[in-house]
Protein backbone atom coordinates (compact mmCIF):
# COMPACT_ATOMS: atom_id res chain seq x y z
CA UNK A 1 0.00 0.00 0.00
CA UNK A 2 1.45 3.08 -1.21
CA UNK A 3 1.58 6.67 0.48
CA UNK A 4 -2.26 8.02 1.48
CA UNK A 5 -1.19 11.20 3.41
CA UNK A 6 1.72 14.18 3.18
CA UNK A 7 2.19 16.75 4.79
CA UNK A 8 5.03 19.31 3.83
CA UNK A 9 5.85 22.28 5.75
CA UNK A 10 2.35 22.97 7.01
CA UNK A 11 2.46 26.11 9.13
CA UNK A 12 -0.85 27.08 11.56
CA UNK A 13 -1.01 30.78 12.56
CA UNK A 14 -3.64 32.57 14.53
CA UNK A 15 -3.72 35.76 16.11
CA UNK A 16 -1.50 35.42 19.39
CA UNK A 17 0.11 31.26 18.72
CA UNK A 18 1.99 29.96 16.46
CA UNK A 19 -0.09 25.68 16.54
CA UNK A 20 2.07 24.37 13.46
CA UNK A 21 5.70 25.46 12.85
CA UNK A 22 6.51 23.44 10.06
CA UNK A 23 5.16 19.84 9.67
CA UNK A 24 6.81 17.28 7.31
CA UNK A 25 5.06 13.86 7.62
CA UNK A 26 3.61 10.89 5.66
CA UNK A 27 1.35 7.83 6.31
CA UNK A 28 0.76 5.15 4.96
CA UNK A 29 -2.43 3.66 3.32
CA UNK A 30 -4.51 1.48 6.14
CA UNK A 31 -1.78 2.04 8.62
CA UNK A 32 -2.18 3.03 12.27
CA UNK A 33 -0.72 5.96 13.69
CA UNK A 34 -0.80 7.27 16.97
CA UNK A 35 -0.09 11.35 17.68
CA UNK A 36 0.86 12.16 21.24
CA UNK A 37 1.81 15.54 23.24
CA UNK A 38 0.97 17.54 25.52
CA UNK A 39 -2.03 20.16 25.71
CA UNK A 40 -1.41 23.11 23.62
CA UNK A 41 1.08 21.12 20.95
CA UNK A 42 -0.69 21.20 18.26
CA UNK A 43 -1.65 17.83 17.62
CA UNK A 44 -5.65 18.33 17.40
CA UNK A 45 -4.98 21.02 14.84
CA UNK A 46 -2.95 18.92 13.03
CA UNK A 47 -5.68 16.29 13.25
CA UNK A 48 -8.35 19.39 12.12
CA UNK A 49 -5.68 20.23 8.87
CA UNK A 50 -5.79 16.45 7.92
CA UNK A 51 -9.70 16.21 8.21
CA UNK A 52 -10.56 19.34 6.07
CA UNK A 53 -12.04 21.25 9.20
CA UNK A 54 -9.65 23.83 8.66
CA UNK A 55 -6.90 25.11 6.19
CA UNK A 56 -3.13 25.95 6.62
CA UNK A 57 -1.63 29.39 7.03
CA UNK A 58 1.37 28.07 5.17
CA UNK A 59 2.21 24.25 3.15
CA UNK A 60 0.70 21.65 1.78
CA UNK A 61 -1.71 18.50 2.77
CA UNK A 62 -2.11 16.03 0.43
CA UNK A 63 -4.62 13.12 0.98
CA UNK A 64 -5.06 10.83 -1.73
CA UNK A 65 -3.34 12.93 -4.18
CA UNK A 66 -5.21 15.75 -3.31
CA UNK A 67 -4.10 18.98 -1.66
CA UNK A 68 -6.65 20.28 0.52
CA UNK A 69 -5.32 23.05 0.23
CA UNK A 70 -6.61 23.46 -3.66
CA UNK A 71 -10.21 22.78 -3.03
CA UNK A 72 -13.26 24.81 -2.31
CA UNK A 73 -15.35 25.03 0.60
CA UNK A 74 -17.83 22.82 -1.39
CA UNK A 75 -15.09 20.04 -2.02
CA UNK A 76 -14.18 20.28 1.44
CA UNK A 77 -17.29 19.47 2.58
CA UNK A 78 -18.00 16.23 0.22
CA UNK A 79 -14.25 15.22 1.19
CA UNK A 80 -15.04 15.02 4.79
CA UNK A 81 -18.37 13.46 4.27
CA UNK A 82 -17.28 10.63 2.08
CA UNK A 83 -13.36 9.87 2.95
CA UNK A 84 -13.29 11.05 6.37
CA UNK A 85 -14.63 9.48 9.73
CA UNK A 86 -14.20 11.67 12.97
CA UNK A 87 -14.31 10.15 16.94
CA UNK A 88 -14.18 13.17 18.97
CA UNK A 89 -13.54 13.24 22.76
CA UNK A 90 -17.38 15.29 22.61
CA UNK A 91 -19.31 13.29 20.71
CA UNK A 92 -21.82 16.71 18.50
CA UNK A 93 -24.39 13.78 18.53
CA UNK A 94 -27.70 15.44 17.72
CA UNK A 95 -29.82 15.92 21.03
CA UNK A 96 -33.50 16.07 18.97
CA UNK A 97 -32.49 12.93 17.31
CA UNK A 98 -32.80 9.23 18.10
CA UNK A 99 -29.52 7.39 17.76
CA UNK A 100 -30.67 5.62 14.63
CA UNK A 101 -31.15 8.82 12.81
CA UNK A 102 -27.86 10.31 14.07
CA UNK A 103 -26.43 7.35 12.43
CA UNK A 104 -28.25 7.48 9.32
CA UNK A 105 -27.30 11.11 8.59
CA UNK A 106 -23.90 11.09 6.76
CA UNK A 107 -25.71 9.44 4.49
CA UNK A 108 -28.38 11.56 3.62
CA UNK A 109 -26.03 14.49 3.51
CA UNK A 110 -24.05 12.54 1.02
CA UNK A 111 -27.42 12.07 -0.97
CA UNK A 112 -27.45 8.41 -1.02
CA UNK A 113 -30.11 6.66 -3.17
CA UNK A 114 -32.32 3.88 -1.97
CA UNK A 115 -29.76 1.09 -2.28
CA UNK A 116 -26.59 2.71 -1.04
CA UNK A 117 -28.94 4.12 1.86
CA UNK A 118 -30.45 0.65 2.55
CA UNK A 119 -26.11 -0.70 2.42
CA UNK A 120 -25.46 1.87 5.33
CA UNK A 121 -28.49 1.02 6.97
CA UNK A 122 -27.29 -2.72 7.46
CA UNK A 123 -23.77 -1.81 8.25
CA UNK A 124 -25.32 0.24 10.86
CA UNK A 125 -27.33 -2.56 12.50
CA UNK A 126 -24.54 -4.42 11.99
CA UNK A 127 -22.04 -2.33 14.04
CA UNK A 128 -24.70 -1.66 16.77
CA UNK A 129 -25.15 -5.59 17.25
CA UNK A 130 -21.18 -5.63 17.28
CA UNK A 131 -20.84 -2.93 19.85
CA UNK A 132 -23.79 -4.42 21.87
CA UNK A 133 -25.50 -0.63 21.61
CA UNK A 134 -28.61 -2.21 19.72
CA UNK A 135 -30.90 -1.19 22.53
CA UNK A 136 -29.84 2.43 21.96
CA UNK A 137 -30.78 2.92 19.00
CA UNK A 138 -34.74 4.32 19.26
CA UNK A 139 -33.32 6.45 22.56
CA UNK A 140 -32.05 9.91 22.33
CA UNK A 141 -28.53 10.82 22.99
CA UNK A 142 -29.26 12.11 26.50
CA UNK A 143 -30.63 8.76 27.57
CA UNK A 144 -27.68 7.03 27.11
CA UNK A 145 -24.51 6.69 28.92
CA UNK A 146 -20.86 8.21 28.27
CA UNK A 147 -19.75 4.70 26.99
CA UNK A 148 -22.92 4.11 25.22
CA UNK A 149 -22.64 7.73 23.23
CA UNK A 150 -18.57 7.26 22.24
CA UNK A 151 -19.83 3.92 20.83
CA UNK A 152 -22.60 5.49 18.67
CA UNK A 153 -20.23 8.33 17.31
CA UNK A 154 -17.54 4.92 16.14
CA UNK A 155 -20.72 3.55 14.51
CA UNK A 156 -21.27 6.96 12.72
CA UNK A 157 -17.27 7.90 12.09
CA UNK A 158 -17.66 4.01 10.30
CA UNK A 159 -20.77 4.70 8.41
CA UNK A 160 -19.58 5.43 5.13
CA UNK A 161 -16.82 3.31 5.32
CA UNK A 162 -14.25 6.13 5.58
CA UNK A 163 -10.72 5.60 4.20
CA UNK A 164 -9.29 7.98 6.77
CA UNK A 165 -10.59 7.50 10.58
CA UNK A 166 -9.65 10.86 12.80
CA UNK A 167 -10.03 10.03 16.28
CA UNK A 168 -9.21 13.42 19.03
CA UNK A 169 -8.58 12.47 22.57
CA UNK A 170 -11.36 9.30 21.40
CA UNK A 171 -11.07 8.21 25.28
CA UNK A 172 -10.67 11.59 27.07
CA UNK A 173 -14.13 11.20 29.25
CA UNK A 174 -13.39 7.19 30.09
CA UNK A 175 -12.19 4.96 32.73
CA UNK A 176 -8.95 3.05 32.08
CA UNK A 177 -10.61 -0.06 31.01
CA UNK A 178 -13.28 1.44 28.87
CA UNK A 179 -10.54 3.42 27.08
CA UNK A 180 -8.70 0.16 25.90
CA UNK A 181 -12.19 -1.65 25.04
CA UNK A 182 -13.05 1.95 22.56
CA UNK A 183 -9.01 1.92 21.26
CA UNK A 184 -9.41 -1.76 20.59
CA UNK A 185 -12.81 -1.39 19.18
CA UNK A 186 -11.28 1.48 17.01
CA UNK A 187 -8.60 -1.06 15.81
CA UNK A 188 -10.04 -3.57 14.70
CA UNK A 189 -12.80 -1.87 12.75
CA UNK A 190 -10.42 0.18 11.16
CA UNK A 191 -8.72 -3.28 9.68
CA UNK A 192 -12.01 -4.50 8.90
CA UNK A 193 -13.05 -1.17 6.82
CA UNK A 194 -8.82 -1.03 5.26
CA UNK A 195 -9.23 2.57 6.93
CA UNK A 196 -6.17 4.50 8.00
CA UNK A 197 -6.30 5.07 11.37
CA UNK A 198 -4.86 8.43 13.35
CA UNK A 199 -5.55 8.65 16.85
CA UNK A 200 -4.38 11.96 18.61
CA UNK A 201 -4.15 11.37 22.73
CA UNK A 202 -1.74 12.58 25.59
CA UNK A 203 -3.42 9.08 27.59
CA UNK A 204 0.44 6.97 28.14
CA UNK A 205 -1.21 3.34 28.60
CA UNK A 206 -3.13 3.80 25.06
CA UNK A 207 0.53 5.47 23.74
CA UNK A 208 2.63 2.43 24.38
CA UNK A 209 0.17 -0.12 21.89
CA UNK A 210 0.92 1.73 19.16
CA UNK A 211 3.71 0.59 16.99
CA UNK A 212 3.61 3.96 14.72
CA UNK A 213 4.02 7.21 17.05
CA UNK A 214 4.44 11.06 16.01
CA UNK A 215 5.31 13.27 19.27
CA UNK A 216 4.09 17.31 19.08
CA UNK A 217 5.83 19.76 20.56
CA UNK A 218 5.84 23.07 20.26
CA UNK A 219 3.84 22.83 16.94
CA UNK A 220 6.37 20.58 15.61
CA UNK A 221 6.62 16.78 14.96
CA UNK A 222 9.16 14.28 15.58
CA UNK A 223 9.40 10.61 15.51
CA UNK A 224 8.39 9.26 18.69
Amino acid sequence: MGIIIKLMNVKKFYKQSRALNGVTLSMNEGEEYLIRGASGSGKSTLLYLLGGLDRPTEGEVHVNQKNLVDLSDEELALYRNRYVGFVFQFHFLLPSMNCLDNLLLPARLAGFGALESAEVKERVLNLANTLHVNHCLEKFPYELSGGEQQRINIIRALSLKPKLLLCDEPTGNLDSENSKIVIQLLRTLAREFHSTLVVVTHDPVIAESFSNQFLMKDGMLVLA
